[in-house]
């Protein structure tokens, strides 16, 4: 069993939430389409790691490459989605939408989860609501985007899910550079089959493309992969929460976009519902024991 580290495994979650906090900022910037984003990602995220996982050189049986191959197909599913509701429907409905996360993470826990967690993930999905408001539009651009960014909050449970069982014997570098590879190798083919244009012209965009990398890419999603291996996949999702206030936040100081009245509350509702959700795994993990 992997010795728990409930200090630095902490401080190593409020990093990648800090530095996924900067996607949606480095996204806007990029101005490239969300395939082509999504692609440069992975791809560039697979060669920064794989150094790694090839020293480790630990070959994998077939159930984990299994998941590894799942959990990257789902990673391209989730980058597409996501960043393409962007470009139909508003932000808030977005943000809110994507962030029904946790919500679709405990349905898709194979352990049965306590009342007190359903509770805690209510409270932290209001503080959402509270940044990001109710804006749900109805014109049929408006509404597909929505669904676009309700698929990717549902696609970002799965992925976090698949990573957490198969963060219980993958070593990180191996499990995050298998899935990388092939989030980028499936993202390549939407793309070819969409003819969408891969290559970026603008040398800013690449410059932009490197920051989502260095940040979103492996100071977030791989720091979120590391920690799967002790933190519940769930109390996890709940904690990526607090991305939209850092998100909020960023975009106050580097765009001017003052941060939405409710920022305050729902920080208070976001540590409240993160609380209720790890104290409600802590009982049921000791009571486990």
């Amino acid at each position: 069993m992997t010795p728990r580290r409930p200090g630095v495994d902490g401080l190593l979650l409020v990093t990648a939430i800090a530095a996924v906090s900067t996607s949606a900022p480095l996204i806007r910037e990029a101005a490239a389409p969300a395939l082509t984003i999504a692609f440069w990602r992975t791809t560039m995220g697979a060669v920064a790691t794989s150094p790694v996982a090839w020293r480790q050189r630990r070959p994998l049986v077939r159930h984990e490459r299994r998941l590894v191959v799942a959990a990257g197909v789902v990673l391209a599913a989730h980058f597409a989605t996501w960043i393409s509701s962007l470009s139909y429907t508003s932000v808030a409905s977005a943000v809110t939408l994507v962030s029904t996360q946790p919500v679709w993470a405990a349905f898709a826990s194979r352990a049965p989860v306590h009342r007190r967690v359903w509770l805690g993930i209510g409270v932290a999905m209001a503080g959402a609501v509270a940044v990001t408001g109710v804006d749900v539009s109805v014109s049929g651009r408006a509404v597909f985007g929505d669904v676009l960014a309700l698929v990717g909050g549902a696609l970002a449970a799965v992925y976090v899910t698949i990573g957490a069982e198969a963060r219980k014997t993958v070593p990180t570098a191996s499990y995050t550079a298998g899935c990388y590879a092939v989030a980028a190798a499936s993202l390549l083919a939407a793309g070819l089959v969409g003819r969408v244009d891969l290559v970026p012209h603008r040398a800013a965009t690449w410059g932009w493309l490197v920051a989502i990398t260095v940040g979103p890419q492996l100071l977030g999603h791989s720091v979120i992969n590391a920690v799967l291996q002790r933190i519940d996949a769930v109390v996890v999702s709940v904690s990526i929460l607090f991305e939209i206030v850092g998100a909020s936040l960023l975009a106050w100081w580097w765009f001017g976009e003052a941060p939405p009245s409710g920022i305050y509350a729902a920080a208070v509702l976001l540590a409240a519902g993160v609380v209720l959700v790890v104290s409600a795994s802590r009982r049921a993990t000791m009571a486990l024991e």
